[in-house]
């Protein structure tokens, strides 16, 4: 069979940019703060985007695929190939300082064997930062992706991070349009009737549109 991201990922169908992956990084760093020099770890890091530019702003970056596909970026992160489902992950117990995920946990049948690793790896007092696909808003599309196996609420989330041990739970709804991360409420609101009122078949002419629609969990919690 062909390679998952090779086929879905794309040059051409998906270019490979650097705007969102450098805001994203950023604001998570802001947000959580993520100092420099903190050891990162990425599971699932596919071409790399978000991994290279933690690396720019100076955490330690650590990822691992099961994949060698990366579009040639010159990651200086410490990258191993692994299967997710293998477990225990190649690292050592109290390890990492920050595990963040974006599109990964949703595509397994037991996710809280993914948990039970996360918390295992990261040290006391750690931090998990996870993106996911918001089922409630998204579930007309969510298969649309046939390697998608388990969706998540902003309920499911939570109770998996619990479960698994974690504290300082929070989790939320996410938009991935940069602008409406300062709360501009005019702009929210904007992007909430575009949500509510426009045709899905402007998704793909307009990123304001998908990214309206196509909504994110953001979760993060400690161990």
């Amino acid at each position: 069979m062909k390679n998952y991201l090779d086929t879905v990922y794309n040059i051409k169908k998906k270019a490979l940019t650097y705007e969102y992956p450098n805001n994203l990084t950023q604001y998570l760093i802001d947000r959580f703060d993520i100092h420099e020099g903190s050891k990162l770890l990425e599971p699932g890091f596919g071409r790399g985007e978000f991994l290279y530019q933690f690396e720019k702003k100076k955490i330690k970056c650590f990822g691992f695929d099961n994949s060698d596909y990366n579009y040639e970026l010159k990651l200086n992160s410490e990258i191993k190939k692994h299967d997710a489902i293998t477990i225990p992950w190649p690292y050592p117990d109290n390890y990492f300082d920050v595990i963040y995920n974006k599109s990964f946990i949703e595509h397994f049948y037991y996710p809280e064997i993914l948990f039970s690793e996360f918390y295992r790896i990261l040290k006391p007092g750690g931090k998990i930062i996870c993106l996911t696909p918001d089922w409630e808003t998204i579930y007309k599309t969510f298969y649309e992706d046939f390697t998608h196996r388990t969706p998540f609420t902003k309920k499911s989330l939570e109770d998996i991070n619990e479960i698994s041990g974690f504290n300082n739970i929070k989790v939320e709804k996410f938009l991935q349009l940069p602008v409406l991360w300062n709360n501009n409420q005019i702009l929210y609101l904007l992007s909430y009737l575009t949500r509510i009122f426009t045709p899905e078949l402007l998704i793909k002419k307009s990123k304001w549109v998908r990214f309206s629609k196509e909504i994110m969990l953001l979760s993060y919690a400690e161990k």
